[in-house]
């Protein structure tokens, strides 16, 4: 079975538009060499206005001199009808007025003939971000008031009803079909590579999801390993290879602890995002890549580039669209559905029968800030199952992992100490009314569980149904 062929970029076609049969070929072969694969060539600017009636298109390059119609009523019409569509006048008209009267009318740019495809490409490129700039924004407007993602099964891995990630969720969905790298921060262990991937399944992109880790990679073996090789490169290259871009190519490459990057290799990496194209080491052979990058770190890259240790421009190339997932401490309420889910694991795993979470499990949790997030949530709960016996998980485990390290303000323990101490109400000068009391138990209660009404009510020794009613009945 043959090789898929990669998909045509853009998504709709560049349309090109001259008399000149010859300049339509050129144009059309200078832009494939550079990845610009989908083009429609039109002679005959009779033909313009029923191309854009049939079918939508991403861009024009418009001559303006041509029989017929002119370029000049081409680009008035397109700017009336079809004011979001750039239009880029390549021309030999060398007059300063027809150049500003053609900006004024809706230009995008406005190119000399004979063209230098390094000249007309920097305009093309900025007009296709321009457009899938749009349609990002567009979508994220529309999405503003939902409070669900529209395709929940792309995200089914990452467990969560939080509603920070919710709204995380909607955001890769209104930037998963566009080039533009995206850059994901956030701690060790919140499930970077998670978002990565899903951005990816969004994308509707046929090529490979590859992932590598980069930290401690060398300029060289970072190369290699995302550019490939020509044989005889260095010592012991006796065969050429293809790099991670050619692998990723139609699809993703995710670069993980990008924050790590020497200074030689931010310079490659930049290169390439900004020019879609690379050079193998030991090669003088250019070859162009539509891999789309998604980058992670859990390091400050403002502060490293403040610091001059990440490059300001990669900085800035890097954060078109960035995605900070928020760490454990602050959506725990997404605690009970987590536990609940790895037990599920680990019990699989284990082929052991899921067991019952003690009543006092879910306030020790809560009360804990897991430094190393869901990961080491999910850590805690697989060591939890493989030292399991019996129906229910023993609480003298988790005390002992996570107990002595709870500060003593956030654990549940005290609270319990507390009341049953005599001299907690004989230290108080006035008693308080037992509603004020009550009220006061519930708001301490619900400030330690992060406002999960299920943690707050175990604090309490009463059940959530009961709780809710307490709720129900405060002013």
């Amino acid at each position: 079975m043959g090789k898929k062929a990669p998909p045509a970029y853009p998504l709709h076609p560049v349309l090109l538009v001259d008399d000149e049969l010859h300049t339509l070929a050129s144009f059309d072969i200078a832009l494939r060499s550079h990845g610009i694969t989908n083009t429609i060539r039109c002679q005959d600017s009779r033909e313009v206005a029923g191309i854009l009636r049939n079918q939508p298109v991403e861009i024009i390059l418009l001559d303006l001199m041509m029989p017929h119609v002119s370029g000049h009523d081409i680009l008035k019409d397109v700017s009336q009808c079809f004011p979001e569509l750039p239009v880029i006048i390549v021309t030999g008209v060398n007059e300063v007025e027809t150049a500003v009267h053609s900006i004024q009318q809706g230009a995008f740019d406005y190119v000399l003939k004979p063209v230098e495809i390094e000249r007309l490409l920097p305009s093309i490129r900025r007009a296709l971000e321009i457009r899938q700039l749009r349609r990002e924004n567009s979508r994220l407007a529309s999405s503003f008031f939902e409070k669900d993602p529209a395709r929940p099964e792309v995200f089914s891995r990452i467990v969560t009803g939080n509603d920070t990630m919710k709204a995380l969720f909607r955001y890769c969905e209104a930037i998963a079909e566009g080039r533009q790298p995206v850059l994901i921060t956030g701690e060790t262990g919140v499930g970077k590579e998670s978002i990565a991937r899903a951005i990816h399944n969004l994308s509707g992109r046929p090529g490979e999801y590859v992932a590598v880790n980069v930290a401690g990679l060398d300029d060289q073996i970072f190369a290699d390993t995302l550019f490939g090789h020509a044989r005889g490169a260095f010592t012991g290259a006796d065969r050429s290879r293809s790099g991670l871009v050619k692998k990723a190519a139609g699809g993703s490459l995710f670069l993980d602890e990008i924050g790590d990057l020497s200074e030689a290799s931010q310079v490659k990496l930049l290169r390439f995002l900004e020019e879609r194209e690379y050079y193998p080491l030991g090669s003088d052979q250019v070859h162009h890549s539509d891999a789309r990058v998604i980058v992670a770190t859990h390091r400050d890259l403002e502060q490293q580039h403040k610091k001059g240790l990440f490059r300001t421009d990669l900085f800035y190339r890097l954060r078109t669209h960035r995605i900070q997932v928020p760490p454990l401490r602050e959506r725990k309420d997404d605690l009970p559905a987590l536990l609940d889910f790895f037990l599920a694991q680990a019990a699989a795993e284990f082929k052991k029968q899921k067991p019952r979470c003690p009543d006092a499990l879910l306030p020790l949790l809560t009360g804990y800030d897991f430094p190393g997030n869901v990961r080491e949530l999910r850590a805690l709960a697989f060591d939890a199952m493989s030292h399991h016996r019996g129906a229910t998980l023993s609480m003298a485990f988790f005390h002992k992992e996570i107990g002595a390290t709870c500060p003593p303000e956030n654990s549940p323990a005290p609270l319990a100490k507390v009341l049953s101490q005599k001299s907690w109400a004989a230290g108080l000068d006035r008693l308080p009314t037992l509603k004020d009391a009550d009220q006061e138990l519930i708001a301490e209660a619900l400030r330690r569980s992060s406002n999960n009404q299920r943690a707050a009510a175990l604090l309490l020794g009463i059940t959530p149904q009961a709780l809710n009613q307490r709720l129900k009945r405060q002013p």
